[in-house]
């Protein structure tokens, strides 16, 4: 099965595309969407748009794993993000029909065991369980590619009916 992990942003979107069959996983490609600061909010959303969806009919994903929002203190970015993770659903329910979503508990729990975990114990497991010879960066890459193991793995336990 092919899996696209997303993490989404306003900025940054990390994505990651990882392989799983018969409990192996395979990385495949990880990287960012990156939105230049000097674009509009309307520019860099369509920027958004266009790369997801030439991505995603390049990749022919299986399933789609994308993160839930975090909302953080600054209102502002919270709304810019959540406009830019709808852009993200939009482009992915256009053209993939298993899309999955996690919360940042959810992925850290699954990825580390720890719920709480810190950004830089998930971008260990990502680097282990993916056997990268380096962290994936920027950490948006590996946020994604969390998200995708996540998926993985949550997707094989409900086969077996242990969810």
């Amino acid at each position: 099965m092919r899996i696209l992990g997303i993490d989404p942003g306003y900025a940054i979107v990390g994505y990651g595309i990882i392989e799983y069959e018969n409990g192996k996983l395979r990385p495949l490609d990880y990287g960012a969407v990156e939105t230049p600061a000097k674009l509009s909010t309307p520019e860099r959303l369509l920027l958004i748009e266009k790369n997801i969806t030439e991505m995603i009919k390049e990749v022919e994903p299986d399933e789609i794993a994308i993160e839930e929002l975090f909302f953080n203190t600054n209102i502002t970015t919270g709304i810019k993000v959540a406009q830019a993770r709808g852009v993200v659903l939009l482009s992915c329910a256009k053209l993939c029909d298993k899309l999955f979503e996690y919360t940042p508990l959810q992925i850290k729990s699954t990825v580390t065991g720890n719920g709480n975990a810190h950004k830089t114990q998930v971008q260990y497991m990502v680097q282990s369980l993916l056997r990268l010879r380096e962290t994936p960066k920027p950490d948006d890459a590996a946020d994604a590619l969390a998200a995708a193991i996540c998926h993985a793995y949550t997707a094989r336990d409900i086969k077996r009916g242990l969810k």
